[in-house]
């Protein structure tokens, strides 16, 4: 008997049990439901559910696959064991076999804690409350491990992983009712519970042990701490990567944020299958240019010294915000998410322009969290129904003035 007939069995045997949404949701997550529907016209498209939650997630894989060489690169860079990259994208430095498997090891235990945790309870609820599972997990367990410092315990994520399922979305009714994103919900709880573990000098460049004169020494490390980008700058101090670095994404970070030109790549293939808003993404950038050129005009004014604690990225050029931190990643694959971001069309130009603009500002005057995309999102995923309402009673106001003038 085919693994497909085993399934149809069980799913039959169990279908009038609290468990039948689980054999659901995993026959139809490996084959084609086996009902039909009889009588009446149906509306078919290609474009349901999981398929927009499995476009999303191909999306990311290159995100995810370069933030596996990166981590290696970043280490064996740290370690002195490799030279810089110095012949671009296809460099032979970083597309290494030793460079893969050591980000491949540290990051696999992030994708399958998300994903254990995350749809454990997303099963858990399913059977309590008696409703299919749905399928809005698959992308939030994607984005959790790109999001997050490679070095974090994993029962500080699965701890945070519960949370973010339980409080951001199924206290509100699941997928589709959520105010929050999800992935964000996560990692904001990472953020305020364990902070020394999301920003500052543990963040990491591969690991979790500090940078120690045994490295002169030779000494067999297991991994390297040290800054990222947004937190040298955020403490006036100067970095040593290039444009071509920064755009490419042999920098450090989290997983998947540091390759600007894959995030945009992953950008356009969204746009293109019509699951990403090209609105949203084009206002966050303009409004993040807007709080840029803000920025650098005060400092070229001679307003604020060099003395100042808000001085290093307050004198960034703006179109470096755009290369550095969460900003990128944060734009494409999060304030995008259709459930927490405003729907109306002007509305959505609204909600990305202000999504950039406060990321950039929070960025600045916030030194000790430098990355503010995060707050910048969730802070709009609240406003964005607001956002949407008064966009509507607008329209209603203009269609009623001319129905008016109609009638006089």
């Amino acid at each position: 008997m085919s693994l497909k007939n085993k399934l149809h069995v069980l799913k039959e045997k169990y279908k009038s049990t609290k468990f039948a949404p689980a054999f659901n949701a995993l026959h139809t997550f490996l084959y084609l439901p086996n009902e039909t529907t009889h009588g009446g016209t149906h509306v078919k498209a290609a474009d349901d559910l999981k398929r927009t939650m499995n476009t999303v997630i191909m999306a990311m894989i290159p995100c995810l696959i370069f933030g596996m060489f990166n981590a290696g690169y970043q280490h064996n860079l740290a370690v002195g064991s490799i030279d810089a990259v110095s012949s671009g994208f296809f460099s032979s430095e970083f597309w290494t076999l030793a460079n893969f498997m050591i980000g491949f090891w540290k990051i696999l235990p992030l994708v399958i804690v998300s994903y254990g945790v995350g749809l454990g309870i997303e099963f858990l609820f399913a059977i309590i409350k008696k409703h299919e599972v749905e399928e809005g997990y698959l992308v939030t367990g994607m984005l959790v491990p790109l999001i997050v410092p490679i070095d974090i315990p994993l029962w500080m994520l699965a701890v945070a992983v519960a949370f973010g399922v339980v409080i951001g979305k199924e206290v509100f009714g699941g997928t589709g009712m959520n105010i929050l994103n999800p992935a964000l919900t996560i990692r904001a709880f990472l953020f305020f519970a364990y902070p020394t573990w999301m920003s500052g000098d543990k963040v990491w460049v591969e690991g979790a042990v500090e940078r120690t004169n045994e490295i002169a020494a030779g000494a067999n490390l297991d991994a390297i701490s040290g800054e990222t980008i947004l937190g040298s700058l955020a403490q006036g101090k100067e970095f040593a990567y290039s444009v071509s670095d920064m755009f490419l994404g042999f920098i450090p970070g989290s997983v998947g944020e540091t390759s600007t030109v894959l995030i945009l790549l992953g950008g356009l293939f969204l746009i293109f299958t019509k699951i990403g808003s090209w609105r949203i993404m084009l206002s966050s950038v303009v409004g993040a240019i807007v709080m840029g050129l803000i920025f650098n005009q005060v400092v070229d004014a001679g307003i604020i010294s060099e003395a100042s604690k808000f001085y290093g990225l307050m004198s960034t050029p703006f179109w470096h915000h755009l290369l550095i931190g969460g900003f990128a990643f944060g734009t494409v694959f999060m304030a995008t998410d259709p459930v927490t971001a405003s729907q109306t069309n002007k509305g959505k130009w609204i909600y990305g322009f202000l999504i950039g603009f406060i990321s950039i500002l929070i960025r600045v005057f916030n030194p000790a969290y430098p990355e503010g995309v995060m707050l910048a999102i969730l802070l709009m995923n609240v406003f964005a129904p607001t956002i949407d309402h008064y966009v509507v009673q607008g329209n209603v106001k203009k269609r009623m003035k001319r129905l008016k003038a109609k009638v006089a």
